[in-house]
């Protein structure tokens, strides 16, 4: 029988989700014949007991299990030799902070299998926190404008229980008649729009947003076709954006002259255009306030995101005539960043609820079953102290190249 053990998580700042609540823990442990122990936590936004009350063991090691459950990336001391570890280990796209951390998986010879590449046959992910980083993204961005400019006190989302409890603080939102852009068109933009209808902020077209004026506060929903635009000024194909990012220039300016508050919710390819670069926030026609970066590309496709904030901290200004970050809330003519890297641990209780669930349908049959459908495969990043073969373009990486 396997053994799979959920680990307490180890990275600091500390993360409050779980990959299994105790009741789905529960479920898979009784409809998949496999033995589940949890590692003793005393951060987890469910108890010990919570877990021995659905009749699941506390153990304080997780050293004699098959598969070890986690979240974020597993501290290079606590990764246990010659075992299957899941996690999101942030090593995909050579990232340098990472190096480390997945030259010690291949040296303990460690199958590591990322949350991030899990993916169905058609290349979708199928298990992921996107839609709560799209809720609290959205909520955080709200509340720092009315932080800006005193508009009215919100509760933060982590000083609420789970997201119906956030849901009550909706009523207070006062906005004037500003308008809001909103990039990406997937999970994480899907959990974005959910606040901004839920708070009553109406949905206009791009167009409406550009030429029109409105009596109430406005949101848009931008696809990548609408701020990006073909060099040789052909039509605009969404497969050869992606394939081929660099045919393409960034038309996102026109957005951003009436723009008060922009959610940045579009994954960005480092090949791919920028939203805008710091010389064009100093012109007088830029008007952007608030960014709410939920991608947090440090230095990436927004200029102003020079470092993550924190869940503790979670904002800063930019000053653009300086190309500095200062304290938050300090001068009019700097911009007001959320770049909080870990939004959904600000509601862990329903956002690891709802990534459990998509684990228990759609990994776990696969990871206990015959994988027949190649989704374990797929995701191998390492497997007996080497780089799988979908995985081989990080060799360099690893080396140090």
């Amino acid at each position: 029988m396997k053994k799979i053990g959920i680990i307490k998580e180890g990275k600091v700042p500390i993360d409050r989700r779980v990959p299994l609540t105790p009741l789905q823990a529960k479920q898979v442990k009784e409809n998949f014949n496999v033995e589940v122990v949890v590692q003793t936590s005393d951060i987890r936004c469910f108890s010990d007991d919570d877990y021995r009350n659905e009749g699941l063991t506390i153990v304080e090691s997780v050293d004699d299990c098959d598969i070890i459950l986690g979240v974020k990336e597993v501290p290079i001391d606590k990764l246990i030799s010659g075992k299957t570890h899941f996690f999101f280990s942030h090593t995909i796209k050579k990232q340098d902070y990472n190096r480390d951390l997945l030259q010690s998986i291949l040296d303990k010879k460690i199958k590591l299998i990322d949350w991030e590449t899990l993916t169905n046959e058609n290349g979708n992910r199928i298990i992921a926190f996107g839609r709560w980083a799209g809720i609290v993204g959205a909520y955080n961005g709200i509340w720092t404008y009315g932080k800006r400019y005193n508009l009215f006190n919100l509760r933060r989302a982590n000083e609420c229980y789970d997201y119906e409890d956030l849901k009550t603080e909706f009523s207070k939102i006062k906005l004037p008649n500003i308008k809001i852009a909103l990039t990406g068109g997937g999970r994480v933009t899907k959990g974005a729009m959910e606040v901004l209808l839920g708070a009553g902020i109406s949905q206009v077209t791009p167009y409406e947003f550009i030429h029109e004026r409105f009596n109430t506060p406005v949101f848009t929903q931008l696809n990548s076709r609408d701020y990006n635009k073909r060099k040789d000024g052909t039509e605009f194909h969404r497969n050869e954006f992606y394939k081929n990012p660099e045919l393409y220039d960034g038309d996102f300016l026109k957005y951003s002259r009436v723009t008060d508050i922009l959610i940045a919710c579009a994954y960005w390819d480092p090949a791919a255009p920028v939203l805008f670069h710091r010389e064009d926030i100093i012109k007088d026609d830029f008007d952007i306030k608030v960014i709410a970066d939920i991608t947090c590309d440090i230095e990436g496709s927004i200029p102003s995101t020079k470092k993550p904030s924190t869940i503790d901290d979670p904002i800063y200004d930019y000053n653009p005539s300086d190309n500095e970050v200062e304290q938050a809330l300090t001068d009019e003519g700097n911009i007001t960043v959320m770049a909080v890297d870990n939004l959904p641990c600000e509601l862990p209780r329903d956002a690891s609820e709802s990534f459990g669930d998509e684990l228990v349908k759609n990994v776990i049959p696969n990871l206990l079953g015959g994988d027949e459908k190649g989704v374990i495969q797929r995701a191998t990043i390492t497997d007996q102290g080497n780089l799988t073969e979908r995985y081989s373009y990080l060799q360099d990486y690893v080396e140090g190249k």
